[in-house]
């Protein structure tokens, strides 16, 4: 792998590589993968932004693959989308540039504000849902939408590096031109652990664009909420996670998030790409109709009945799903108070947790891992299924701890 040059060597470099074009002037920071530098384009005086793959990740890529996934990324006019000005390669390095907008990323104003007000969550995540839309229409997905990817300018929201990471799987492999999993033939990731939806972080080889709409939904719990699902856990325990842990409802966090905006959300990280919205559009129409009047948000000298014609039957099935939740919570509740014996179910399978021998400490993660990787494909279809694993964890550490104390290697 070629070594990557020193910050201030790489952008010597660049201005050599690049100096009939552009004029470097000042560097923005990493983005992912890239390093990205704020730039003045020579032939039409216009400020822009480049951002250019190392020669340490760009060894082995092929340019014109790249060139040619990006350009596909570059017919993409819409107002919520930041279009790709052009791409090409400076001495090996791939880069594409893209228009420099006013303002600040979505990642910055919650790394400063926390939760946005409702108000403000539902604007952005109407725009990123239109922009999402239009891009699957045209048989485009994103494959990374997180708050970094999203610019927030003045009212609007605009999702940047549309195509880029499919650009950059095709390069590095061409058997992807195929595909659309998340991987590259060169071992890297593509994609980000927080925002992956489960068959995303599986490597499936059927990603499609509802990947996009569980990331979607991640974006828009932390938009929302203030923090991602799985906060503060290591990228493996992330991955995990996603493939089989439900998240803390939305409205649990936040309670005063419109009730359809809060189930749109948790349908979004359905793990199954079926329990998910049809499609982007209908994510659009439901955040929309989230700020009507009546349609759970405040609105001055309004009634229900005042409502559109398309808000008053999504308030219905808004509290009839959550009368079924409340029902469906008491039930579990109760169950777990009951104490008469239950007859055992031939079909329920209890995984325990693995032992992990050697001294990497790197590989602990696996015992608690590997149990919930397979717990989440004992799905009981055409076979058993799996016990809850938190349950049967919790009971194997008493058992363990009861018999060999406190030092038995079990995950804590």
């Amino acid at each position: 792998m070629t070594e990557s040059p020193a910050p201030g060597a790489l952008r010597a470099h660049l201005d050599r590589a690049l100096g009939d074009l552009y004029v470097l002037e000042h560097e923005l920071g990493g983005a992912g993968m890239s390093r990205v530098f704020v730039a003045r384009e020579l032939a039409l005086g216009r400020q822009v932004v480049l951002k250019v793959l190392p020669p340490d990740l760009a060894a082995g890529l092929n340019v014109e693959r790249f060139r040619r996934e990006i350009q596909l990324a570059a017919g993409l006019q819409h107002p919520h989308v930041v279009p790709v000005l052009s791409a090409g390669s400076a001495d090996g390095m791939p880069y594409y540039a893209m228009p420099l907008v006013e303002g600040e990323s979505l990642r910055a104003r919650l790394a400063r504000d926390g939760a946005l007000p409702t108000g403000d969550a539902v604007r952005v995540l109407h725009d990123v849902a239109d922009a999402l839309a239009y891009a699957h229409a045209r048989g485009i997905v994103h494959r990374d939408v997180k708050p970094d990817n999203v610019l927030l300018s003045g009212m609007h929201a605009l999702v940047t590096d549309f195509g880029v990471a499919k650009a950059l799987r095709t390069a590095f492999d061409p058997r992807a031109e195929l595909e659309t999993t998340a991987g590259t033939g060169a071992g890297l990731a593509i994609g980000t652990p927080a925002y992956m939806a489960p068959e995303q972080a599986a490597a499936d080889p059927g990603v499609d664009h509802r990947a996009d709409l569980y990331a979607f939904g991640v974006l828009a719990y932390e938009t929302l909420t203030g923090a991602p699902p799985f906060h503060r856990r290591p990228p493996a325990e992330i991955l995990t996670a996603h493939l089989a842990e439900t998240p803390e409802p939305v409205d649990r966090r936040a309670p005063g998030v419109p009730p359809a905006l809060a189930a749109l959300v948790m349908r979004c990280l359905a793990k199954r790409p079926e329990d998910r919205p049809a499609d982007a559009a209908e994510r659009r129409d439901v955040v929309a109709a989230a700020v009507t009047p009546g349609a759970g948000t405040t609105g001055a000298g309004t009634t229900a009945d005042a409502a559109p014609p398309r808000a008053r039957p999504r308030r219905r099935v808004a509290l009839v799903a959550t009368a079924f939740g409340l029902v469906a919570a008491a039930a579990t509740v109760l169950g777990l108070y009951r104490t008469r014996e239950r007859p055992l179910d031939a079909q329920v399978v209890a995984v325990a947790p693995f032992r992990v021998t050697g001294s990497d400490p790197s590989l602990r993660y696996l015992r608690e891992g590997m149990l919930d990787l397979l717990a989440a494909t004992l799905t009981g279809e055409g076979g058993p299924r799996s016990a809850d694993p938190r349950a049967v964890l919790s009971a194997w550490r008493r058992a363990a701890r009861a018999d060999a104390g406190e030092d038995a290697d079990l995950p804590r």
